[in-house]
């Protein structure tokens, strides 16, 4: 008899500790389990908005920019490549007054770039900051067409 009653007494503590979790005020068993079930959808839901969120994200370019004592190191990494994404990037340098001296690059299913740009003369003006949000703006317009 007691091991019965220490059984049912396990459930109904493991009964309240799941309405707890799942914030139920269901007063039966079954409604406690039927919330239970609510509760685990809505977690599953919230999982693949969280790794919906994670895919965008990774698909945001990262982008350094250090000064070099006549120009700058850039480097450009995204997840995905878009066509035009390189040509994009050169025009944005080109249009600072930069010139590509020196570059390494992948565009096969990500797209990576190491560029060295030496400054024009006239361009004295360019910083690192500047740089980098041109290259950024040129990344993302690449990416919404």
């Amino acid at each position: 008899m007691t091991s019965k009653e220490q059984k049912k007494g396990v459930l109904h503590e493991r009964l309240q500790l799941l309405r707890s979790v799942t914030n139920s005020s269901a007063p039966s068993k079954a409604s406690i389990i039927v919330d239970a079930l609510k509760y685990i959808e809505e977690l599953k839901q919230n999982i693949e908005a969280c790794k919906r969120d994670l895919e965008e994200e990774s698909c945001l370019p990262m982008v350094t920019v250090e000064t070099l004592e006549k120009g700058f190191l850039i480097n450009i990494f995204c997840d995905k490549n878009c066509p035009g994404l390189l040509v994009s990037v050169l025009e944005a340098l080109e249009a600072l007054g930069l010139e590509v001296l020196d570059a390494s690059i992948s565009c096969a299913d990500s797209f990576r770039l190491a560029a060295v740009g030496g400054e024009q003369p006239q361009n004295e003006g360019v910083d690192a900051q500047m740089v980098r949000q041109v290259v950024v703006q040129a990344v993302n317009k690449c990416g919404e067409s």
